[in-house]
C-alpha cells in the first residue's frame, strides 16, 4: 500500500536515530540547497539525532563533498560523508586484494583509490571498475570496452542512469554501463552502490548505527528507497529530485514514507 504524502501516522520517524541522506536531488541540486534542507538538518541535531550523507555519486571524493558543503555554508567533517567510491575500495580490498585495477573515473576518484593503496594500471589490469566519469572521452570508452570484452571482472560503483542538476539531468554511471553493454555485451558483474547491500553494510559499519533505527532518505526509488527497504532500513522517498508519484504507482519498490521534501519531515521528528 502506497503511503500518503507528508504524513507519518505510525510515528516511524520518532524511532529513527540516524538519517542517511542522499545528496543530489535530496538536499541540494547543483550548488543550490533544496528549500528547507538546512532547516531539516538543524532539526535533526536539535532532536539529538544524527545524519550522514550517503551518495552513489562517485565523480567526487569525500573531501570534495566536504569542500562543496562548506562553500554552501555547512561546515562538516569527513565522518559525515559516505560514498560509493569508498564502499568500492572496501569491496576491492576484501574481494580482489592486491589486484591491479583499471578505473574509469574522475581524477578525484583515482586519487582516492591510490591513497587507499589500490594499484591503478591502464595497461595490464586484472579488474575493471567503472564510476561516474564526467571526464569521459571516446578513447576511454574504447579502452574500457576492450577490457570488458576480454572478460576481466567488471565492477561498478553505482547503477544510477541520470544525475539531477539545477538545469535537468546528466548521464550517470548507469548510462555508461549501457554504452559498454552495447559494445562489449556485458553489464557489471557486481554493483556496490545503492540499492545493493555492500554500501548499506559499509554505512552501518562506518557510521556505527543500527539499521533498524536508521532511515535511508532519497529521491530515487530504484536506488535510495530500494537500498532502505531491501536492507533492513526505513526507506523514505522525497519528491524533490528524480522520482514522482506516477513512478511510485508503477514501482515494485514501495517506500515506507513519502514526503515532498525533507522539510516536510521536520514536524514528525
Amino acid at each position: 500500500m502506497i503511503p500518503e504524502i507528508n504524513t507519518d501516522p505510525n510515528q516511524i520517524l520518532k524511532r529513527i536515530t540516524c538519517f542517511a541522506l542522499d545528496m543530489d536531488g535530496t538536499v541540494y541540486l547543483g550548488e543550490k540547497w533544496i528549500d528547507g534542507a538546512r532547516d531539516f538538518l538543524k532539526a535533526v541535531e536539535q532532536q539529538g539525532k544524527k545524519y550522514v550523507f550517503l551518495t552513489n555519486n562517485s565523480s567526487k571524493n569525500p573531501q570534495a563533498y566536504v569542500e562543496k558543503l562548506e562553500r554552501m555554508g555547512l561546515p562538516i567533517d569527513l565522518s559525515k560523508i559516505v560514498t560509493s567510491g569508498q564502499a568500492v575500495i572496501a569491496y576491492l580490498k576484501k574481494n580482489f586484494p592486491g589486484k591491479k585495477v583499471f578505473l574509469l573515473g574522475n581524477e578525484l576518484l583515482a586519487e582516492e583509490f591510490r591513497e587507499e593503496g589500490i594499484d591503478l594500471d591502464e595497461k595490464s589490469p586484472e579488474v575493471v571498475v567503472v564510476g561516474f566519469d564526467t571526464t569521459l572521452t571516446y578513447a576511454k570508452m574504447c579502452r574500457v570496452c576492450d577490457l570488458v570484452r576480454e572478460g576481466l571482472p567488471y565492477i561498478s560503483t553505482h547503477p544510477d542512469y541520470n544525475c539531477p542538476t539545477e538545469t535537468g539531468f546528466i548521464p550517470d554511471a548507469g548510462a555508461i554501463h549501457a554504452f559498454i553493454h552495447a559494445s562489449a555485451f556485458r553489464y557489471p558483474d557486481h554493483i556496490v552502490g545503492k540499492p545493493n547491500g555492500d554500501i548499506m553494510d559499509y554505512l552501518a559499519c562506518r557510521a556505527g548505527v543500527s539499521k533498524e533505527q536508521t532511515a535511508m532518505v532519497g529521491d530515487r526509488l530504484y536506488t535510495d528507497v530500494a537500498a532502505g527497504v531491501n536492507n533492513g532500513y526505513t526507506g523514505i522517498l522525497v519528491l524533490s529530485g528524480e522520482a514522482g508519484m506516477e513512478d511510485v504507482k508503477t514501482s515494485k519498490v514501495i517506500p515506507d514514507l513519502i514526503f515532498d521534501s525533507v522539510k516536510e519531515m521536520i514536524p514528525y521528528l
